[in-house]
C-alpha cells in the first residue's frame, strides 16, 4: 500500500521538476531576445509578448536596403530618455547638422538614409523630425524602432542601397578595422550619393589618411565644428562622394601598387621632414657615444602626428639579428605606438637565430637575406679588427652577403655559408599598402648602399612611413685609436648624401647606429 502512494508522489515531482525547468529556459530566451541582442519577439523566437501592432521593424540582415527602410514608422516612445537633457541636447545638435547639409544639396527629404553605429538613434530621430522619414541606424545592439542590429565593419544591407550614409562621434577612428568600415560605407552608398563623417579635429597627416581610407570617393568638403559635449569638443567633418560608375577609373592609386617605376611622396609627408632632428654633419669621432645621445632627439612620427586612420601598423626589421637586439629591447619599448597593435616581420639570414623566433609567435620571420633580386648568395661572419674579444662574448659576429661568384675572394676570411637571398622592394610592394603605417629598421651591413636605390627606383620606398637607417662606413675603431675599419670601403660622407637624397625625397630617416 505504501509502495504504491510513493510512486505517484515521485512522478509528481519529477512533472513538477521538468515544467519549472522549461519554464526557466523560456524565461532566459526571452531575457536573450528581447534584452541582449535587442531583438523582437514578433520574428518568430519563441516569446510569449507582443508589441504594440503600430511598431513595425526592421529585420538585420534585409535583403533590400529600400524595403528594409520602408517597413520602418516614426513612433514618439514615451520612455524617460527622449526628454532627457542630453538626448535632446543630442537631436538639436545633429538637427542643425543635417540642416545644413539640405541646405547644401547633400540631403534631401527623399534621400534613404543610414547612420552608422548609432547606439541610441539621436541622428535618427533627428533626421526623421526634419522630414527625411527614410532614415535607419545600425548598432551592436538594436535599438527598436530607430536602430537595428549590425556593425560599421559588416553593414546588414545590400550594395547601393543608400543615398546618404552618416558616422558620427568619431566612431570610424575608435573603430578597430577602420578600413572594413570604410569599405562598408562606400559599398552601401549609391553612386554619386554622399556620405558625411565626423572625426576629431586633427593634423593634415591624419586627414590625409582618412582621405586614402575611401579610395572611390572624392572628397567634396570639409570643416571644423564644434562639438555638443566633452567627449568630443572639436569635430572635423568630411563630406565625401561616391564616384559614378563612369567615374571609377579616377580612384586613386597606391603609390606602391604594381604599376611599378618611381613614385611621388606627398607633400604632408615631406612636412614632416621639417620637424625631424637635424642630420648630424661631422663624422663622429666614437659613433657608439653618438647614438646614445641623439636617440634621445628623435622626432617619431607618432610624437608628431596621429595615426589613427591607417589602415594596418607594421614594423619591419631588416637585419634583425636576435629578438632581443632591437625588437624587443627598442621598438617594443621604446617606439610610440599610440596604443596601436604592429605586424612584426623580422628579417634575418643568419641561422642561429632562427631558432628563438619559434617561440615568438607575434612576430613573422624570413629566414633570408634582404636583396635586390632572388638568388643564391654567400654569408659571412666576419669582425672588425680588434673585436675577436667582444665576439667571443656577445657569441656572433655581424654578417655580410656577397654575390655567390665572390665567395672565393681572399677579403671572405671568416664563416661562410651559401643563403637565399630575395628581392626585398618587390616583397615589401606586395605585403603593405599605401594605406598602412609601415615603420622600418634597417641594418644590414653595408647592403643598404644596394637596397636603397632599389627601393627608390621601384616606388617601394614610397610605402615607407618611417625609416631607421644604419649606414656602414670606414668609422673609427673603438679598440684602436687611429685606425679605421677595413670592413667597409663607404665613408661618412657618402652615408650623408645617401641620408640627405632620402630626405631630399621626401622619406622621412633616421641615423642610426
Amino acid at each position: 500500500m505504501e509502495t504504491s502512494m510513493v510512486k505517484p508522489s515521485f512522478l509528481r515531482n519529477i512533472m513538477v521538476r521538468v515544467l519549472l525547468f522549461g519554464v526557466l529556459i523560456i524565461v532566459v530566451r526571452f531575457a536573450y531576445v528581447v534584452t541582449i541582442t535587442g531583438e523582437s519577439c514578433n520574428r518568430g523566437d519563441f516569446c510569449f509578448f507582443s508589441l504594440p501592432e503600430n511598431l513595425n521593424f526592421v529585420i538585420s540582415g534585409a535583403g533590400s536596403g529600400a524595403s528594409a527602410i520602408d517597413a520602418i514608422r516614426s513612433t514618439s516612445p514615451g520612455d524617460d530618455l527622449y526628454t532627457s537633457r542630453d538626448w535632446i541636447k543630442a537631436v538639436q545638435f545633429y538637427s542643425s547638422i543635417f540642416q545644413d547639409l539640405i541646405a547644401d544639396g547633400y540631403l534631401s527629404p527623399d534621400s534613404k538614409t543610414l547612420c552608422v553605429e548609432t547606439a541610441i538613434g539621436q541622428e535618427v530621430h533627428s533626421l526623421r523630425e526634419i522630414g527625411v522619414k527614410n532614415s535607419v541606424g545600425i548598432s551592436k545592439k538594436a535599438f527598436r524602432p530607430l536602430v537595428v542590429r549590425g556593425e560599421g565593419h559588416a553593414i546588414p544591407f545590400e550594395d547601393n542601397a543608400f543615398d546618404f550614409v552618416f558616422s558620427g562621434g568619431g566612431r570610424l577612428g575608435k573603430s578597430l578595422k577602420q578600413l572594413e568600415f570604410a569599405d562598408e560605407i562606400t559599398r552601401t552608398l549609391k553612386p554619386q550619393g554622399f556620405a558625411v563623417v565626423h572625426v576629431g579635429a586633427t593634423d593634415t597627416y591624419s586627414f590625409n589618411s582618412f582621405l586614402d581610407l575611401f579610395n572611390s570617393c572624392r572628397l567634396v568638403k570639409m570643416r571644423d565644428i564644434d562639438g555638443f559635449d566633452s567627449s568630443m569638443p572639436h569635430i572635423r567633418e568630411f563630406v565625401i562622394q561616391k564616384y559614378s560608375e563612369i567615374d571609377g577609373h579616377h580612384h586613386r592609386k597606391n603609390s606602391g601598387d604594381d604599376s611599378g617605376g618611381k613614385c611621388w611622396i606627398p607633400g604632408y609627408k615631406r612636412d614632416l621632414i621639417r620637424d625631424a632632428e637635424p642630420l648630424i654633419q661631422e663624422e663622429p669621432l666614437k659613433p657608439w657615444i653618438t647614438l646614445k645621445r641623439n636617440i634621445k632627439n628623435i622626432k617619431y612620427v607618432p610624437s608628431m602626428v596621429d595615426i589613427r586612420f591607417k589602415s594596418r601598423y607594421v614594423y619591419v626589421d631588416v637585419g634583425a639579428r636576435s629578438y632581443g637586439s632591437s625588437i624587443g629591447s627598442w621598438f617594443k619599448k621604446e617606439y610610440p605606438k599610440q596604443n596601436k597593435t604592429f605586424d612584426v616581420f623580422a628579417i634575418e639570414a643568419d641561422k642561429a637565430f632562427h631558432e628563438e623566433y619559434k617561440i615568438k609567435k607575434k612576430v613573422n620571420l624570413l629566414p633570408y637575406a634582404a636583396w635586390v633580386r632572388n638568388e643564391t648568395l654567400s654569408f659571412e661572419i666576419n669582425h672588425d679588427p680588434g673585436k675577436e674579444a667582444e665576439a667571443k662574448a656577445k657569441g656572433r659576429g655581424m654578417g655580410r652577403i656577397q654575390p655567390v661568384k665572390k665567395s672565393s675572394s681572399s677579403d671572405l676570411a671568416g664563416e661562410v655559408n651559401l643563403i637565399q637571398g630575395f628581392d626585398f622592394a618587390d616583397w615589401l610592394k606586395k605585403s603593405v599598402r599605401e594605406r598602412d603605417f609601415v615603420v622600418m629598421k634597417m641594418d644590414v651591413e653595408g647592403t643598404e648602399f644596394d637596397l636603397i636605390p632599389r627601393l627608390i627606383k621601384t616606388g617601394a620606398i614610397c610605402l615607407i612611413d618611417e625609416l631607421f637607417l644604419e649606414c656602414h662606413y670606414n668609422r673609427w675603431q673603438r679598440c684602436c685609436p687611429g685606425q679605421r675599419s677595413q670592413k667597409y670601403n663607404k665613408t661618412y660622407n657618402q652615408c650623408l648624401e645617401l641620408f640627405t637624397s632620402l630626405r631630399q625625397r621626401g622619406v622621412l630617416v633616421h641615423q642610426w647606429w
